[in-house]
């Protein structure tokens, strides 16, 4: 089994993914921290987002073979950890425009079977050796996003330029998009909050013709043009065909030049000029 991993701050003060490496218990996974709406910070300046990502790493490379416990039952003892470490920072708990949260995708590899547990945005990807590839995960923010994206797009439709004013356009909508943190209408979230646990998504996959597998954060996702036309190829698809020609660095590199030749996020319609971009690659045979 070979791994690639990256880590890679994006164009905010932190990097608040998260890459989780804990070879003796074959646990990998990426998580993807986000910041709370009332301004944290942590003893070192950490943001919400950065301390909830590093929390819930934490608890996964720490956590001992002694106990046979599921993913699922993890990713839960991980969200208790994080309320718990909330409350000691004096966040109120009911005030969901406070909390800090994080999107997570972990599996667990075995002879057999791949068991995984997600939440978020946070995606796995298997690739299989006849050249076919099959998204484990679903994108659990997209339609949330794509109403504050369609706005994006009318913003630069009516002659918009600046990805500030692009930002003041669609900034109530984000905002009130806490609010529906998981809830059957809105989206799921490592929150610290009970309710989190009944919006994992979980399970196992068989390792039949199982070539590789993709684990990451919605910063390396594959690019979307404005204005592009759909060849047919699905925007997962095209992500794991980039990492496998060129590498997880060198995709990285690639997204990252493209961001930075549309820092007006115009071209490319998204909400910051560089997302924070997190992955693992692991070759299985």
């Amino acid at each position: 089994m070979k791994l690639q991993c990256i880590s890679i701050k994006g164009s905010g003060e932190w990097n608040e993914d998260a890459v989780i490496t804990n070879e003796h218990q074959n646990l990998y996974g990426v998580i993807d921290g986000a910041t709370s709406l009332v301004p944290f910070r942590g003893p070192d300046n950490e943001t919400g987002g950065r301390m909830a990502s590093q929390l819930v790493k934490g608890y996964f490379e720490d956590f001992d073979s002694s106990r046979q416990t599921s993913l699922e039952s993890l990713l839960a003892e991980a969200n208790l950890k994080l309320g718990g470490e909330m409350k000691r920072s004096g966040i109120d708990l009911e005030a969901k425009d406070q909390l800090w949260t994080a999107g997570a995708a972990v599996v667990r590899i075995t002879d057999t079977h791949i068991e995984y547990v997600q939440t978020g945005d946070c995606m796995i990807i298997a690739l299989y050796d006849d050249g076919t590839t099959r998204a484990v995960t679903r994108d659990h923010v997209a339609h949330i996003d794509e109403q504050s994206r369609v706005l994006w797009k009318q913003g630069i439709a009516s002659g918009v330029k600046s990805k500030d004013t692009l930002w003041e356009t669609v900034k109530p909508l984000i905002l009130g998009n806490k609010q529906k943190m998981n809830t059957s209408r809105g989206y799921s979230v490592l929150n610290g909050l009970p309710e989190a646990e009944h919006y994992f998504e979980c399970g196992k996959i068989n390792r039949i013709r199982l070539q590789s597998l993709l684990l990451v954060t919605d910063g390396l996702f594959y690019p979307e043009e404005l204005g592009g036309h759909d060849d047919g190829t699905c925007l997962e698809g095209k992500l794991v065909q980039e990492v496998m020609s060129l590498g997880l660095q060198q995709y990285a590199e690639w997204l990252l030049k493209l961001e930075n030749d549309d820092p007006e996020c115009i071209q490319y319609p998204r909400f910051k000029k560089s997302d924070d971009k997190s992955a693992i690659w692991i070759e299985l045979v």
